[in-house]
């Protein structure tokens, strides 16, 4: 027979903080607990293997039920009680623990064992008649909600309880629940008890061992309710682990002014200031301080209020305890504790929820102590950590009453505030108008762009983590809660309801899509200093000794460049110029270019650019002084520089003095069916040659000035889009000769090479290596090349994809390593074939993403770059790999 079933008593535990995948987390730090001599409440957890069991076979394992009552009468004579007595009952708590941390995703219930028969015996040992009815009416309203209530779409029986004890607490002027007396609780429980069998048509059981086995059904059952199976996906926990259930002796706060409880971390949470912090109750339950039925006090501290001052002995040992525990763990610890007539007892301790900010200082910290190693402790940090440090957050010192209109799941980072508007024309309207707003949809479409594009933050009612509203906000950087479900839209009134609350347009609401939360009201923001930010900078350099290949930046404009090097950039791996010519000074002169029907017309108004990108390079590798700065001559197509607006077109027709019908006869010839298949990139450059020379000549009129003035600008120029060897050879040759012709090319020295974003490329790499000083994969194109797929119209199919597994992950979110993957490894190897010297970097979004960037790195790439935003999350991936 399997053993199901494992006892921990004091300094004897049947398990170990390494049991966690048979114990749970939470019996396996109960059992590693009672064998670091902490004192425990006695009890027994049941494993994991039990639920895996009956999840499929809706039965309990053979000899399970045998083993729980050999481990309650073990129990019993611990402590000298006896479940289900009349005389002197014990009573019990059945809570979850699953091996991976779901706070507050499963069932608990507690109080189990009381009943009708023994409340006066329970009365006689604790001489406190008021607590003992307290404590079944606790029962009652748990029992009924989390056992007894099997359907989940009718009207919950905890609703209806709630309401007979605010109906009477309100008809007797009775403002809180220590306030109801011996006889009101009589009272109560009475009324309860006719609810609970109108509602379900039987009694609440007055049996110990029948409550007791129908908790631990529950509490099983749970593991698969709709809240633990939706949190599960977001954190990627596996379905198949199941849950523990750990019952255990009840030990109560609330037995009077000698008993108290609380949950205490061993590190400032918020912060990460090393101080034990955390709140209590005097004369409570647990479940007063978490449910925030009453307002609880600090832990810490010269307050009066403080357990420190209130019950200074306790607090001793208390302290002692939870600096025993994050030393044995090396990890900051949330612990649950109680004390019973003074009497501690620890009910739980896991490593401690942190946000972002905290996870990094203590992660820091802990190394400075000794505690971690540098490298253990960055294995300690994830990317949203780092995030939080990036993103606006919500300053909660200044807003102190925050009502929680609903939750959702988090689908975009950071913390936004804004007016509800309910159409993407209205977000864009108010938007024009300097009015920052949230757009709340039942589900975005990609209709819906522009106004998602405006809106600072994006909330729906429908979808998932992998809905179009989820798959844009990400891409964005934008923040977003999705699958709101609690929510209901009135488009007519335009104004939408949520638990008690209505909302119209035009009101501020505050989201939270790091944790999925929609807040009432315009709460204040904090924004991100991250160049003074002392942690942040210190995990920058930790994380520089670790990493072995270097991160550049996607950035074409100073400040994006400044930006970078202050987030950790070693360089630019991708300076778009076609972002510099849309300005309005210059579009005009790429107009009059494109309507030239003369060479030397045509070369006359490119070359009124010269100046514009001579500063533009100047600027940018000044910013990067030393730093290798990679250009990537002009890509776009040139229709794009044209208007395509009736007003727009005959606005252009007169400040060129061409006639209407010519300029819309050059824009339909220019216009193209798939324009990112068509004439751009290099194609564009053969077409109209005196483009990159141009934009050659800027740069090196940029490096001399810059050469001139004692620095040390490290220019690259980068042919877009080559997929012939003739392509990139002709390039190359305009390039080299417009060096030569300039007064200083003997001082200059730029690298020459090609971005790979055609399947045909990666096959002749070869080819390209032999003329090429570097190449970098454009990871996004490629992408969309070698699947066929759009990346702006993906959203629209996307979802069903994944949804049916035809493939399991955005492709340009994560790179498909089956396809993409190994064109890039047949491209690596073929160049080192030819050029064992050539440098290889990637330049698309892939390169700030933590799976696509373990697999680079085995691919064999000399660097990364991404936007600015992803520098530290590329860096501290390429640490936590070790490798090159």
């Amino acid at each position: 027979m399997d053993k199901l079933v494992y006892l921990f008593l004091p300094d004897d535990a049947e398990g170990s903080k390494k049991d966690i995948k048979i114990l749970g987390g939470k019996g396996a730090n109960l059992a590693e607990m009672c064998n670091l001599s902490i004192p425990v409440p006695p009890g027994f957890t049941i494993s994991t293997k039990v639920c895996t069991y009956y999840m499929k076979t809706q039965k309990y394992p053979p000899g399970f039920q045998k083993q729980v009552n050999k481990a309650i009468q073990k129990i019993e004579n611990v402590v000298n009680k006896k479940f289900g007595d009349v005389e002197n009952p014990l009573l019990l708590s059945v809570r979850s623990g699953a091996p991976k941390s779901m706070p507050g995703m499963m069932e608990t219930v507690l109080n189990v064992g009381l009943t009708k028969k023994n409340i006066e015996g329970l009365i006689k040992h604790t001489d406190n008649s008021r607590f003992v009815y307290d404590a079944y009416r606790r029962l009652l309203m748990m029992y009924s909600d989390v056992v007894m209530e099997q359907d989940s779409d009718s009207i919950k029986i905890r609703l209806k309880l709630e309401k007979i004890l605010n109906d009477y607490k309100e008809k007797h002027n009775i403002h809180s629940d220590n306030q109801l007396s011996k006889q009101d609780l009589i009272i109560i429980c009475s009324l309860f008890q006719k609810c609970i069998k109108s509602n379900f048509s039987f009694a609440f059981p007055d049996d110990s061992k029948t409550q007791l086995w129908g908790a631990i059904e529950a509490v099983l059952k749970s593991w698969n309710c709709e809240r633990a199976v939706k949190y599960r996906k977001i954190e990627n926990i596996s379905h198949d682990l199941g849950t523990a259930v750990n019952v255990q002796c009840m030990v109560f706060g609330n037995l009077g002014g000698s008993s108290a409880t609380g949950v205490g971390f061993t590190r400032n949470p918020s912060s990460g200031e090393k101080k034990f912090f955390g709140e209590w109750l005097q004369n409570a339950q647990g479940e007063d301080v978490v449910a925030g039925i009453r307002t609880p006090n600090p832990i810490s501290g010269p307050s009066k209020l403080s357990l420190e001052y209130c019950m200074p002995e306790m607090y001793k040992e208390l302290n002692i305890v939870q600096r025993k525990l994050e030393n044995h763990y090396n990890e900051m610890q949330d612990i649950e504790f109680t004390i019973e007539n003074n009497k501690l007892w620890l009910l739980q301790t896991r490593n401690g929820k942190r946000n972002g900010i905290a996870t990094i200082k203590i992660a820091l910290d802990m190394m400075e102590e000794k505690m971690h190693s540098s490298q253990t402790m960055l294995n300690k940090i994830l990317p949203h950590h780092i995030n939080e440090i990036l993103l606006p957050t919500i300053d909660y010192s200044k807003s102190v009453k925050t009502k929680i209109i609903s939750h959702g799941l988090p689908a975009g980072p950071g913390c936004a505030t804004g007016q509800v508007v309910f159409s993407p024309e209205d977000a864009s309207m108010l938007n024009n108008q300097g009015k920052q707003v949230i757009l709340v949809r039942e589900e975005t479409s990609p209709e819906d762009v522009q106004g998602m594009f405006v809106s600072s933050a994006i909330l729906t009612t429908k979808g998932g983590m992998t809905s179009h509203a989820a798959l844009v906000a990400r891409g964005w950087g934008k923040c977003c809660v999705v699958g709101c479900n609690a929510i209901n839209i009135n488009l007519k009134r335009k104004e939408f309801y949520a638990n008690h609350h209505t909302i119209k347009e035009g009101d501020w609401i505050t989201l939270d899509g790091s944790r999925g939360i929609i807040y009432i009201g315009k709460l204040d923001l904090v924004k991100p200093q991250v160049k003074n930010n002392i942690i942040f900078n210190k995990l920058l350099k930790e994380i520089a000794k670790h990493k072995t290949i270097s991160v550049r930046a996607n950035a074409d404009r100073k400040k994006d460049s400044i930006n970078a090097i202050n987030l950790g950039a070693e360089g630019i791996g991708l300076c778009r110029t076609e972002h510099m010519f849309f300005e309005p000074n210059r579009v005009a002169a790429m107009r009059k270019m494109i309507l030239s029907t003369d060479i030397n017309d045509r070369r006359n108004a490119i070359m009124k650019l010269l100046p514009y990108q001579k500063n533009d390079f100047y600027k940018i590798l000044k910013a990067m002084n030393g730093m290798p700065v990679t250009i990537r001559l002009l890509d776009p197509p040139l229709h794009e520089f044209l208007p395509n607006q009736n007003d727009q077109i005959i606005a252009l027709a007169k400040e060129l003095n061409v006639s209407e019908s010519r300029l819309r006869r050059i824009i339909d010839d220019l216009s193209e069916a798939n324009p990112m298949l068509g004439h751009r990139g290099c194609r564009l450059a053969i077409s109209f040659p005196e483009i990159t020379e141009m934009q050659t000549e800027a740069i090196v009129l940029a490096t001399a000035k810059l050469l001139k003035e004692g620095l040390s600008p490290t220019p690259e120029i980068m042919i877009p889009l080559v997929g012939s060897i003739g392509e990139f050879l002709n390039q190359k040759q305009i390039i080299e000769s417009t060096i030569q012709k300039s007064n200083i090319s003997k001082n200059i020295n730029i690298k020459i090479g090609t971005m790979i974003e055609l399947p045909r490329a990666c096959f002749i790499a070869d080819e390209i290596a032999k003329h090429a000083d570097f190449i970098s994969f454009g990871t996004n194109d490629l992408t969309q090349t070698t699947f066929g797929f759009s990346r702006d119209d993906i959203g629209s199919f996307l979802p069903h994809y994944i949804e049916n597994n035809i493939i399991t992950k955005d492709p340009f979110q994560t790179i498909d390593t089956s396809g993409v993957g190994e064109l890039i490894k047949i491209a690596i190897k073929k160049s080192k074939t030819t050029n064992p010297n050539i440098k290889i970097g990637v330049c698309g979004e892939h390169g700030g993403d933590p799976e696509s960037i373990k697999f680079l790195v085995g691919a064999g790439v000399h660097y990364v770059s991404c936007s600015p935003f992803r520098i530290p999350i590329a860096g501290l991936t390429l640490a936590q790999t070790g490798k090159k």
